[in-house]
């Protein structure tokens, strides 16, 4: 299962209502990139399709493709607003190891494929 915080689902609640475009909910979604291996995909979504899980934080639902989904099983997002900078933060439990960017994480302990950040 994925969490978001009453802040999370309150910044995406806000891009919701400022999209121009129809949108059912948010998509989250693992890639290959980043600094670490893997990176957090997010976006807005107009539907979702047969195969996604819908998780649905009330106001605002997520959809999670089934290859993402054992990578982000129990995972928990935030979202921070602060002097520093706003942004989402992930707390995943399948991450092994995580880049200082906050986005790109791997599975790997030994951290084969990662990068540099740039």
């Amino acid at each position: 299962m994925i969490t978001l915080t009453e802040k999370a689902v309150n910044a995406v609640g806000r891009f919701i209502a400022g999209s121009e475009t129809p949108t059912a909910g948010l998509r989250i979604e693992v890639t290959d990139g980043g600094c670490s291996g893997y990176q957090y995909g997010l976006k807005l979504e107009g539907s979702q399709t047969e195969a996604d899980t819908v998780i649905d934080c009330g106001e605002v639902k997520v959809f999670i493709d089934p290859v993402s989904l054992p990578m982000l099983d129990g995972m928990s997002i935030d979202f921070l607003d602060s002097i520093e900078g706003s942004g989402f933060k992930f707390t995943n439990p399948n991450a092994a190891k995580s880049c200082a960017c906050g986005t790109s994480f791997n599975t790997n302990s030994e951290g084969t494929g990662s990068k540099t950040c740039s």
